[in-house]
């Protein structure tokens, strides 16, 4: 790519008034009105003084800003420049938006925990954004430093990752045929143990995916979490609320003890890294091997505390031995990594579950997209504005990812990078006649299908309901 022409220094000019950069904001913010964002907002929000008036206009700009791409309170300035107020009604001042969010408190935070959910389930209902809950559905549970700078954010602090920083807790759920949206959120101090408070956001998440499914669900919902979680308060909650667990475990005494009662021939074979299938047997011929043995779990405890279940071990050849050990090894030596679970036998075998439970690393994905996004930022210095922040950011994201199932299939599992980048961030200009205001987009639009398969979809006919 040359330039075609030669430019000068006023070769550019800012002067045109119906221009707009985040034309794919119409089509989101339609479907977000559909689903009840500025409705609830509006009714669950009790914001005090005039900072908490118009709450459910503020949490429209807030996610809208978001989702256009603003990671901070000053961002949101793009909500106002071209013709924004022309397509949009109430687009704040980012003063007006900070002082909002420096007014709330733990209450209000809880409040938009409320209507985030609630917004979730509706998305549901209007679009395929977790398209298979019925079949099957899998929560993931994980939290995350999101570093800041500075000793005046409230509650920062140094946690595993030895980085300043506040810790938020999230957990998702996803399907065979949808990929994850979050489903609860904490934003918590930086020094915080991972599992403080993690057995309430289980129990409000499997609530939220409760109200998701209808009454002909098949399966239990499966919670999956790394060995930070291995409690009874975690593993408790998702129990008493239906659902069945496969959880990392740490290797005490009482695992290593039960791992050396499995007999060596029940040990399997996996698909892993650098496994080769055998054409003729069908059988994996891998180094790495899975086998499980019936465990209780929290048998120290007392007895309604205790867990039945199984736990499945996998095992891979120790490469790594420590030096000075001497002459070479006569046998084989083995790195353990276990997990227990509750799941039927008869419908996940040990191979099976094994594979299942490694899948819990797509949380890690979220992770990373939330980073890159809303939350590559926590804008203020009030612990609970940026702990509102975390759930308008989890709030742009779901409405992000329902917005792109409803483009199609390439897009459905897209980051949100992606998403902004090809339906989002679409240049217009804004243009009346007859009383109607007209969007022209450019010509040649790489994904100009998609987008119109959206705008028509939301800015056309109520949607049909989903299941």
């Amino acid at each position: 790519m040359r330039l075609s022409h030669r430019f000068t220094a006023d070769s550019a000019l800012f002067d045109d008034p119906n221009l707009v950069s985040a034309a794919g904001l119409v089509p989101v913010i339609a479907l977000a009105e559909r689903a009840g964002l500025g409705e609830l907002s509006q009714q669950r929000l009790s914001v005090p003084t005039d900072k908490g008036a118009n709450a459910g206009a503020k949490v429209c700009a807030l996610v809208g800003g978001m989702v256009a791409g603003a990671d901070s309170i000053d961002d949101m300035a793009l909500l106002r420049h071209g013709a924004m107020k022309k397509l949009f009604s109430a687009c704040y001042a980012p003063s007006t938006l900070g002082s909002f969010l420096r007014a709330f408190t733990f209450g209000h935070v809880r409040q938009l925990d409320a209507v985030a959910s609630r917004v979730l389930t509706n998305l549901a209902r209007l679009t395929p954004v977790v398209k298979g809950l019925d079949e099957y559905a899998v929560v993931d549970v994980d939290d995350t430093i999101i570093e800041v700078h500075g000793y005046a954010k409230q509650g920062a602090g140094f946690g595993y990752t030895r980085v300043r920083g506040l810790n938020a807790l999230l957990a998702t759920v996803s399907t065979d045929q949808a990929a994850p949206v979050v489903v609860a959120q904490r934003l918590r101090k930086g020094s915080v143990g991972s599992p403080r408070g993690a057995d309430r956001l289980v129990a409000d998440a499997l609530a939220t995916v409760a109200r998701m499914r209808s009454n002909q669900a098949s399966r239990p919902v499966l919670v999956r979490a790394d060995s930070a979680f291995y409690g009874y308060p975690t593993i408790g909650a998702a129990v008493r609320a239906g659902a069945e667990v496969s959880v990392t475990v740490r290797l005490t005494s009482s695992i290593r003890a039960a791992i050396a009662t499995i007999d060596e021939q029940a040990w399997t074979p996996i698909e892993y890294t650098d496994a080769i299938r055998d054409e003729s047997t069908g059988a994996w011929i891998s180094r790495a091997e899975v086998a499980e043995v019936p465990f209780t779990a929290f048998t120290a405890q007392a007895r309604s505390h205790h867990v039945p279940g199984r736990l499945v071990v996998r095992r891979i050849p120790d490469l790594n031995p420590k030096k000075g050990e001497g002459q070479d090894q006569l046998f084989d030596t083995w790195r353990f990594h276990a997990f227990f679970t509750t799941t039927d036998a008869d419908l996940l075998d040990t191979v099976a579950v094994d594979k299942v439970h490694r899948a819990h690393a797509v949380i890690e994905n979220v992770n990373a997209d939330l980073k890159s996004s809303a939350l590559a930022h926590l804008p203020s210095g009030k612990f609970a504005a940026n702990a509102a922040w975390l759930v308008l950011a989890v709030l742009a994201f779901n409405l992000t990812r329902a917005a792109a199932t409803l483009t199609g299939h390439q897009l459905a599992r897209a980051t949100t990078a992606t998403i902004r980048r090809t339906m989002v961030t679409v240049p217009a200009r804004a243009a009346s006649s007859a009383r109607r205001l007209r969007l022209h987009l450019p010509t040649n639009w790489p994904w100009q299908q998609a987008w119109k398969r959206l705008f028509t979809t939301v800015c056309g006919p109520p949607l049909p309901a989903t299941t």
